[in-house]
């Protein structure tokens, strides 16, 4: 992507939480939590987080815990689904309940739970973030100010199944929606690749689809927003982006099933060898390359950057930051705990673990990191690439209307003109506010 572009990635984030901003509840003064000061208390807390898929947050919990007798960290692992993660986050923060100390935030969350004063601003001080990538650490502030600690960021990927693509006599991955279908056609026509399905992401009506479906739009060369934050779905180049869904489903290059896929249902049918191309995080990558048997594709994938419309696709930028909660004790503790979870020692420990993206620039450029994880280069192009989505303080109703236009279409229930143009109704209502 070239540097204009983004330029228009970053000014769309700082756009979106302006433009946004007066869509908060009316308790709400738009400022964010309570002062950095009131970070008081020491004691046992309990981390709110989706589920552990690798074991390793659990591990480096334990850690923790074995040199603070006093102030452990108890896990509280919530439904697999982050719409339903942050539907009881939300539902906590509203009762002003305790149970939560620490929140483990999607980077899109974090404007509208400071914006509704359920975290606590953060002293930038107690955080090196110069050494952190750039768009990770603007995901975890709000006008300005430090709310959560970029831990992971996020930049989705092409994984593919480099010997199929070989057996067809395709050397090299797609950079077009056209050279994936055209691969796809190759490979189906093998005794090897007759039975995989072509293509699948994140296709269920949840959050993953509000991710896969701005990536289509801006693979097209389209927006969600403008650079002043207003509404743009009512473009070709969306109209270009949704079709690149809605056809894959009409041809059954998206299998059926992958209407119904989350990120762990498209990685277990990646891992049994079900699909040639898969469109995920880089998590992904240590569990297909397992070695355990619980893998069919170990050692006979790659990765590539997301093809577009007429060249190399744009991600959009995913990740998770930690926050503390306005209503907890211990806050104190909470904010140890974050600075030892965003150490790049546990940074790299995690790495090493699950492959999950890092927010500590430094490891993309670690020579031991790069040859055991080679796909790194391409992931931080992914990230510095990426665009974020709207930063609403009432995102829930955004991503939602986002999530029924391209559900809609997809499954055949609107066109996709009448999808895109409901869409561009309900963004300009919902930016006007």
């Amino acid at each position: 992507m070239s540097g204009k572009a983004r330029v228009r990635g970053a000014a769309l984030l700082a756009v979106a939480a302006v433009a946004l901003a007066g869509c908060g509840d009316s308790g709400s003064d738009g400022g964010g939590g309570t002062e950095s000061g009131a970070l008081e208390g020491r004691g046992p807390v309990k981390f709110a987080t989706g589920k552990d898929t690798s074991g390793n947050m659990q591990k480096l919990v334990d850690e923790w815990n074995s040199k603070h007798a006093d102030e452990k960290v108890e896990i509280v692992e919530l439904p697999e689904a982050a719409d339903e993660q942050r539907n009881q986050m939300i539902q906590n923060a509203q009762a002003k309940s305790k149970e939560f100390t620490i929140l483990n935030l999607d980077v899109v969350w974090t404007a509208e739970f400071a914006a509704n004063r359920w975290v606590m601003e953060l002293p930038e001080d107690q955080f090196d973030l110069e050494n952190f990538l750039e768009p990770a650490v603007n995901t975890a502030k709000y006008r300005d100010k430090l709310y959560a600690a970029p831990v992971y960021s996020d930049g989705g990927m092409l994984y593919y199944r480099k010997d199929l693509l070989e057996g067809a006599g395709v050397m090299a991955p797609p950079k077009t929606w056209a050279e994936l279908k055209d691969a796809c056609a190759k490979v189906k026509a093998t005794p090897a690749g007759a039975t995989v399905g072509c293509y699948a992401g994140q296709f269920d009506k949840y959050e993953g689809l509000t991710v896969n479906f701005s990536e289509a739009v801006q693979s097209a060369g389209g927006s969600i927003l403008d650079e002043s934050g207003k509404p743009t779905v009512d473009s070709q180049e969306a109209k270009d982006g949704l079709n690149f869904l809605v056809d894959g489903v009409k041809s059954k290059e998206i299998p059926d099933a992958a209407i119904t896929y989350k990120e762990e249902d498209g990685r277990r049918a990646f891992q049994d060898g079900q699909l040639l191309f898969h469109r995920q995080w880089p998590y992904q990558y240590a569990q297909a390359n397992a070695t355990d048997g619980s893998s069919k594709v170990a050692g006979k994938f790659d990765v590539a950057p997301l093809p577009g419309k007429d060249g190399p696709g744009v991600s959009t930028l995913g990740g998770h930051n930690f926050a503390i909660s306005a209503f907890a004790d211990n806050k104190a503790t909470a904010l140890d705990f974050i600075k030892f979870f965003t150490s790049e020692d546990a940074e790299k420990s995690n790495l090493l673990a699950t492959s999950q993206a890092p927010s500590r620039a430094s490891l993309y450029d670690d020579a031991d990191m790069l040859k055991q994880f080679p796909y790194l280069s391409t992931l931080k192009e992914s990230i510095l690439n990426a665009v974020p989505r709207p930063q609403a303080v009432k995102y829930g109703d955004v991503t939602a209307a986002m999530q029924e236009a391209a559900y809609s279409a997809m499954t055949g229930e609107a066109s996709t003109d009448d999808a895109l143009a409901e869409l561009q109704t309900k963004l300009e209502s919902l930016t006007a506010e």
